[in-house]
């Protein structure tokens, strides 16, 4: 049997409940980010989108579940966004110039996900946080391709060292993202500069 043909009023329904989810997702990362996972109930999150604490399990089953989708999205997209600088070609140089780049702008634009992902990664059911890493290391991998290109003569080791060095610079702006006086003017091309050099430096 076919299936019934999606009506205007369903379609309206349909594009309302994915905003509200995506309000939730976003209220979730600013006051997870903010007072920590363990310190935002339910209620707080209704809250902060107009409606009640009841009305959340409308979109989510739970306060897990919320944060299981903040974290488990943030590294797919963190992945995929990777993937395409590196399926966009070019030198290693390159590649990793425009993945600093990436990582950078998901930095500057999404900084309460940084602070979720430091602050709450260990709340995350075991399965999640199998997954959440197993992404992880993938992304990694991208970094690591790249610098065992330009740095042929250095271990492993050594590679992952300068990987993770960068993302601690890289990310070292969220913590700071919600002070009133911490200014983005220039901040993008200062890491970007910061990074590449550091990436780009040989040892020794």
């Amino acid at each position: 049997m076919d299936a019934m043909p999606l009506t205007p009023a369903s379609t309206d329904r349909d594009r309302a409940k994915a905003q509200r989810r995506a309000d939730l997702l976003k209220e979730a990362s600013r006051l997870f980010a903010i007072r920590g996972y363990a310190g935002v109930s339910l209620e707080d999150l209704g809250a902060a989108c107009g409606i009640s604490g009841p009305a959340v399990y409308r979109h989510f089953s739970g306060k897990s579940a919320v944060l299981i989708a903040l974290l488990v999205g943030m590294s797919r997209d963190l992945l995929k966004g990777g993937k395409e600088v590196r399926a966009n070609g070019g030198s290693a140089e390159e590649i990793l110039g425009k993945l600093i780049e990436f990582h950078t702008d998901f930095t500057l634009t999404r900084p309460e996900m940084i602070q979720v992902q430091e602050r709450s990664l260990d709340a995350l059911p075991e399965a999640e946080l199998h997954l959440v890493r197993k992404l992880q290391r993938e992304y990694i991998a991208l970094w690591t391709e790249q610098l065992h290109l330009i740095h042929p003569q250095e271990s492993a080791t050594v590679i992952r060292f300068r990987a993770h060095a960068a993302f601690g610079l890289l990310n070292s702006p969220a913590h700071s993202a919600h002070n009133p006086r911490t200014s983005k003017k220039g901040l993008r091309k200062l890491l970007n500069q910061m990074a590449t050099a550091a990436l780009s430096t040989p040892v020794g």
